[in-house]
């Protein structure tokens, strides 16, 4: 009896297999839109399969320590350690090319600074003199703009609460402010981007009214207008249908299940006496810091910034300025613009710093880099070329638990960083992950002092280009302050290519 019935299932079995091959041959056959299927139908599917895959196996099997990108597995392995708290100690050897063109050195001092030498590293004030309620900021790095839709529940409660502990800030991102974000008791950006999400009345227009409730709260400690993002310089922000849930099209004022495209400009912002005009209306509504997020893509805008302030006075100034690098991230953002539009931090920074020191506004302006800068050495750089403070999405990213799946933009994030299926975002522990936000900053601002006081200098604010040596094409390295010589003071600022 029951060798009949596993015989009859069995084959019952094989009739399903050989009726699902045939429809599949057929279908194959007999579409149009992919050749490798009409020509090789069923066993053609074996190449989308491997195709897909390829970008996740080459991660793990096929590509050395230095060669993946955005970041390869040895800066992510750097990032995890520290977020572990394992330290960043190697054996035998390091792995960095030493004469790979834009290799970093630092110049070592003979006689480096003892431990009972060194000084903390000095707290800075944001709009001080300049607005009611200035913003003093510890950390040297920061949590970069990640909007909650762009990145899901827990990573935002973890990101709040591992800054709470570690003593930074984090930007919203264009998002808006969520219940998550203030779940967590750290100092908080609060971000306007081009569609106003957040701040938005009922027909989209900056709401004065939302400002003054988004001001009277304490842990929001700034604004900041972002015109553009290395990502996706010249275009919004991009949040697809998938993940526009209810709570996310409540919070941002949008429709559900719907592309969260925003416009790729302020509309009301078409020039920079326009774009001092809000800088100074936010500022005097909220009475806290109001800065300016931008890519780089020449030096029309600094100069152009650097004049209309001199022609206003310093009250028109922003009072920090976030420049981001072409290699900056982004959950979705088009190929064409991600590859080939704005500079990279590397170029755009210190001109940036340089136009700011021809203009004596250095002290007045606040400069925040952004775009890759997630290891120590990265940061050091960017202190050196004469930035005030860091940010970092990416790197913070990986201390929640992030592998570099690329899949940001479809909702199927496997660590639950970027996802609002609950279902994947249970692998990401709150109660686990913000300790690992906490530890990454805490050791990365360490191993950033550990550079300086190898440099000679007793804290990190003190790095200058000349701290600083960067690898050439023939395999030698030259001085910062060479490459970057500082400008002297100017008076007047004068727009060239």
């Amino acid at each position: 009896m029951w060798s009949i019935l596993s015989v009859s299932a069995g084959a019952l079995i094989v009739v399903i297999v050989v009726t699902l091959i045939l429809y599949w041959y057929v279908r194959d056959i007999t579409q149009k839109r992919h050749t490798i299927l009409r020509n090789y139908p069923v066993i053609g599917h074996l190449r989308y399969f491997l195709e897909q895959l390829g970008e996740y196996f080459r991660q793990y099997f096929f590509l050395g320590d230095r060669d993946e990108m955005p970041f390869d597995r040895a800066t992510r392995a750097w990032v995890y350690r520290l977020a572990k708290n394992e330290g960043g100690t190697i054996g035998f050897g390091s792995t960095y090319d030493l004469h790979k063109p834009g290799g970093l050195l630092f110049v070592n001092a003979p006689f480096p600074i003892l431990d009972e030498d060194r000084s903390p590293t000095p707290a800075l004030s944001i709009g001080e003199r300049h607005c009611r309620t200035p913003f003093v900021a510890k950390s040297l790095v920061n949590v970069s703009g990640m909007s909650f839709g762009a990145i899901s529940k827990p990573a935002v409660q973890a990101l709040t609460r591992g800054a709470r502990e570690a003593g930074c800030w984090v930007d919203t991102g264009e998002g808006g402010l969520s219940p998550y974000h203030l779940e967590g008791g750290c100092d908080l950006i609060m971000q306007i981007g081009t569609a106003k999400y957040g701040v938005r009345d009922a027909d989209g227009q900056l709401s004065r009214a939302r400002l003054r409730e988004l001001a009277a709260i304490d842990s929001v400690r700034a604004f900041e207008i972002k015109l553009s993002q290395g990502a996706k310089p010249g275009k919004g922000g991009v949040l697809l249908a998938a993940k526009v849930t209810a709570e996310i099209a409540g919070i941002r004022g949008i429709p559900v299940g719907v592309d969260s495209i925003s416009p790729n400009r302020h509309p009301e912002i078409a020039n920079m006496d326009q774009l001092l005009d809000r800088v100074m209306e936010i500022r005097d509504l909220t009475g806290k810091p109001v800065g300016v997020k931008t890519a780089i893509g020449g030096w029309e805008f600094m100069y152009a910034l650097a004049d209309a302030i001199g022609r206003r006075g310093l009250e028109a100034a922003p009072d920090f300025l976030v420049v981001d690098g072409g290699e900056g991230g982004s959950g979705a953002a088009p190929q064409a613009l991600a590859d080939h539009m704005a500079l990279s931090i590397t170029e755009a920074l210190p001109r940036v710093a340089d136009a700011l020191i021809e203009a004596g506004l250095k002290e007045r302006v606040r400069l925040i880099a952004s775009g890759k800068l997630v290891t120590s050495a990265r940061v050091a750089w960017a202190l050196a070329c004469g930035a005030d403070f860091v940010n970092t999405a990416r790197g913070f990213m990986f201390a929640l638990g992030c592998v570099q799946a690329l899949r940001c933009h479809t909702n199927t994030c496997p660590t639950g960083v970027t996802t609002h299926r609950t279902d994947l975002q249970r692998g990401l522990v709150v109660e686990e992950k913000y300790l690992r936000v906490a530890q990454y900053c805490v050791n990365l601002n360490r191993e950033i002092d550990m550079i300086a006081h190898s440099c000679g200098l007793r804290h990190a604010r003190e790095f200058r280009r000349e701290h600083v040596r960067e690898v050439q094409a023939d395999g030698r390295s030259i001085a910062l302050n060479r490459l970057f010589p500082y400008p002297e003071h100017r008076q007047s600022m004068h727009t060239q290519a």
